[in-house]
């Protein structure tokens, strides 16, 4: 067994000779249906004329084809295919496998203790072409059919979904965000002395607040009120009093004990 991060040459030792095929799309998925069944078909290779001639026949089980909804259709697949032989064309083309590490799950392709081997080198490519016939038309026209078919449909209900959540019109957030702002907009400036002389006489009173109580004394638009408190004060960012306004100490006066207040 090779270690993390090596390949796995076992195949390059015994130089397998592997082919390389592309076939229709309805052929692999017909396929796949056999998983753990074992055959899928009947491979013949022959010579005529000293050329080689590949047929493939697939399986009577697997050759009916079932629509988009899983239901079995009145169309099979072809079963009598003609391989289109290619040459390689000086190309090194190789097959490799993928495995997990046992206790862990098959075809988990992110996993970096996956052992990566070499299967085999190609010698020969080929094309699995379905002999024309009335069945593989049939099968064209069924597969064109289902394809334009809508993957969502839209259905009528008799009555309303109560399992989910009811539209509405405007939400409350949104209620609230427009209540606040039109209140902004009603405020009118006042002028900038006239503010500071509320500010000044509020925190001699006491020495924290919080913006939205300056907001209800001042009855400033919030931004505006802001502006000035960075000139005159100092916000707290933490401590006991987070997030509450105090005045710098140039500006600080307080009456009698209410300065811890």
């Amino acid at each position: 067994m090779a270690k993390r991060g090596e390949l796995d040459l076992t195949g390059a030792k015994q130089n397998t000779r592997v082919w390389l095929v592309k076939v229709p799309k309805y052929l692999s998925q017909q396929w796949t249906k056999a998983s753990g069944r074992g055959e899928v078909g009947k491979l013949r290779i022959a010579k005529n004329q000293g050329r080689t001639e590949v047929s493939f026949t697939l399986n009577e089980e697997l050759a009916n084809i079932c629509d988009i909804d899983g239901k079995p259709s009145s169309v099979s697949a072809p079963r009598e295919h003609r391989f289109h032989l290619q040459s390689v064309g000086g190309q090194t083309l190789t097959v490799f496998t993928e495995s997990s590490p046992e206790g862990q799950p098959e075809g988990n392709s992110e996993s970096k203790n996956n052992q990566l081997s070499l299967e085999g080198i190609v010698v020969q490519r080929a094309e699995c072409r379905p002999a024309a016939s009335e069945n593989y038309m049939r099968l064209k026209r069924l597969q064109i059919e289902e394809s334009s078919k809508p993957v969502r449909l839209a259905q009528h209900l008799d009555k309303a979904v109560t399992t989910n959540f009811k539209p509405v019109a405007n939400h409350q957030n949104n209620i609230a965000y427009e209540k606040k702002k039109k209140e902004d907009g009603k405020r009118a400036r006042a002028e900038k002395q006239q503010v500071l002389d509320m500010l000044f006489s509020a925190f001699e009173k006491h020495q924290y607040y919080n913006i939205k109580d300056l907001v209800d004394i001042t009855k400033q638009p919030i931004i505006y009120l802001k502006e000035l408190l960075r000139e005159i004060g100092i916000y707290n960012v933490k401590g006991t009093h987070k997030n509450t306004w105090e005045l710098k100490p140039e500006y600080r006066h307080y009456q009698g004990g209410d300065k811890s207040d």
